[in-house]
């Protein structure tokens, strides 16, 4: 609804809105109502009355007194008679002519254009016509019940629109909340996402773990095996020698000694156990140094880039730089032995 549909709904007439509006500013309709109710004489100095058509007075006769008209009287008698005549008309045609406009619907009776405009857009009312009874002006008792009720309407149109304003700002602040919560929501359900995958990692990790030092246990144990079965073999042998020793002596009469072979070995089986706990297992060649140990190590070790340090603990040695150039065989890793990875002194 534009500003002056508002203004000629709360009662003024249009051409008192325009005015207002003019003076107020376009759009500014509580300007334009303080502007009314301040100033009614300048508003309504710009109605239109009805306007009521003015009777032209007669002309004389254009054959002058000299002419004797029928009936025997002068051209002055005749003058006088008709110009008492026009002047009772006149009277009669003022007496007939619409001073006001009335309402078929209500009975009510306007004076200006702008108030019928008016109370047909406030009231919905379509028939309208002419009437002779002059409307009467308001009391000062009307203007004021009139003046009254229009700064409570405007009174109530502020309260409507703080009423509004307040209602908007509630639910901008519920939007607001709402949202909020939303967003506080999707936080958590993402953090304990997070928390839920770090838990897994977690739980997958120590599972490797364990699976890694089983896997070491059960070289462990195969070495240990392997080591138990040979030195079974050699105990074997060496009792076996031995009977055949004392037989020997019991025919001969000096005693001989048989010096058993030292067995010659080509490949050594070793053992390399890494820093977090897997392990290495590779024959080497027994003439080979112990630094194609330590290369083997560095192409497929998967615990760190720490430098390789290589020690035994039975018996425990730490090997130094200087041997990794000596053969395993020199070193005592023949024919298997256990390489443990450690860290490099801070010395």
């Amino acid at each position: 609804m534009s500003a002056i549909d508002t203004l000629m709904e709360m009662g003024f007439p249009r051409y008192r809105a325009e005015k207002a509006l003019t003076v107020t500013g376009p759009n500014n309709v509580e300007a334009a109502m303080e502007w009314l109710l301040t100033n009614p004489e300048g508003a309504a100095a710009m109605a239109d009355p009805v306007a009521v058509p003015a009777t032209e007075p007669e002309k004389p006769s254009e054959t002058g007194a000299a002419e004797m008209p029928e009936g025997g009287h002068t051209a002055d008698e005749l003058n006088t008679s008709q110009g008492e005549g026009a002047g009772g008309g006149t009277d009669d045609v003022a007496g007939m002519q619409a001073q006001s406009i009335i309402c078929d619907e209500c009975g009510k009776k306007m004076r200006f254009e702008g108030d019928v405009q008016a109370h047909a857009s406030h009231t919905g009312h379509t028939s309208f016509s002419e009437s002779t009874e002059e409307a009467k002006p308001l009391t000062e008792e009307e203007k004021a019940e009139r003046v009254e009720k229009l700064q409570k309407r405007l009174h109530d149109r502020r309260q409507e629109r703080l009423e509004i304003e307040k209602q908007t700002v509630l639910d901008k602040e519920k939007i607001r909340r709402k949202t909020g919560k939303e967003l506080t929501a999707i936080k958590q359900k993402f953090e304990i996402e997070e928390a839920r995958k770090i838990a897994d990692a977690k739980k997958r990790e120590k599972m490797e773990e364990k699976l890694a030092r089983q896997k070491v246990k059960e070289a462990i144990e195969r070495d240990k095996a392997d080591r138990a079965e040979k030195f079974a073999k050699r105990s074997t042998s060496d009792q076996t020698d031995s009977v055949a020793a004392a037989s020997s002596n019991s025919n001969n009469t000096q005693p001989t000694i048989v010096i058993q072979p030292k067995k010659e070995y080509t490949e050594t089986r070793l053992q390399i156990r890494l820093t977090n706990g897997s392990a290495l297992t590779q024959t080497f060649k027994v003439k080979e140094p112990l630094s194609a140990v330590r290369l083997y190590v560095q192409m497929n070790r998967n615990d760190s880039n720490l430098p390789i340090v290589f020690m035994t603990n039975f018996p425990r040695k730490v090997f130094t730089e200087e041997d990794m150039e000596k053969p395993l065989s020199s070193l005592e890793l023949v024919p298997s032995a256990v390489l443990i990875l450690t860290k490099p002194s801070s010395s």
